[in-house]
């Protein structure tokens, strides 16, 4: 009973964000729960080496290079996707960037729209899109949106990072809201620190690493890996009834 709850058979998926990180990690998790993947990032050669990836577990994979916050290249990628799948079943928002660090008062305008279209208009505009023209006239599906702790709290140095996950966390709650009467799901995964390239610059500082892991009462900062189940869960028919959430994902170190 429990692995047909968390199978994923039969489902199309799209994961953007996925040639590296917690992208990439996402998308063969799904892969390997049964689902065929649409990888999307902006560098095609990187997807590729991915698609092969899923092809070896044994599922379809289809790399289509985009970049999330140009409308005009996001929507023919997504309209690449239906006609070459049929649908989408599992849409993974997991494209991010964090361009800058240091204080938001010293913050460019281009930097803080780099931010945002990436991080939350890009969001918006590729689930309206899924949703749209796959998800309500199949009635059902679910979003997943790839937030962070940091859009519960300020984290110093990447303040317009913080508030575009923030902004991130309410899209989720107005799209889970609008979007329930037609059977479609939409939740949050709200990662700690995770060793990805996006959160180098922390990491690396020997420092700031030992104070997390000191923060985290599993005295460890996270690996792409250990996102990956809970992004199964949400797409999967395991968690049918919950919808609006946020999943923290932090080693517990959001506790302090």
């Amino acid at each position: 009973m429990s692995s047909k709850l968390y199978s994923l058979e039969g489902k199309k998926a799209l994961v953007t964000g996925a040639s590296r990180g917690i992208g990439r990690a996402i998308a063969l998790g799904l892969a390997e729960a049964g689902a065929d993947v649409a990888l999307c990032s902006r560098k095609q050669p990187d997807l590729e080496v991915v698609a092969q990836e899923i092809a070896a577990i044994g599922r379809k994979a289809l790399p289509v290079a985009a970049n999330v916050r140009i409308k005009e290249e996001l929507y023919p990628m997504a309209e690449k996707v239906l006609s070459e799948f049929g649908r989408i079943d599992i849409l993974v928002n997991n494209a991010g960037t964090n361009p800058v660090y240091g204080d938001i008062i010293d913050l460019e305008e281009r930097a803080w729209d780099t931010v945002m279209n990436v991080n939350l208009k890009g969001v918006f505009l590729l689930s309206q899109f899924v949703a749209k023209n796959s998800m309500i006239p199949h009635k059902g599906g679910s979003i997943i949106n790839v937030a962070s702790q940091s859009g519960f709290r300020p984290d110093p140095g990447i303040g317009a990072y913080c508030v575009s996950k923030a902004g991130l966390i309410m899209l989720t709650k107005v799209m889970a809201s609008e979007l329930g009467k037609y059977h479609i799901r939409v939740n949050n995964i709200a990662p700690g620190w995770v060793k990805t390239k996006l959160s180098q610059i922390m990491w690396s500082d020997p420092e700031r690493l030992a104070k997390a892991e000191e923060q985290s009462p599993l005295g460890r900062v996270g690996m792409p890996e250990d996102i990956v189940g809970a992004a199964v869960y949400l797409a999967s028919d395991a968690s049918s009834y919950v919808t609006g959430a946020t999943i923290v994902l932090s080693g517990g170190a959001f506790m302090h």
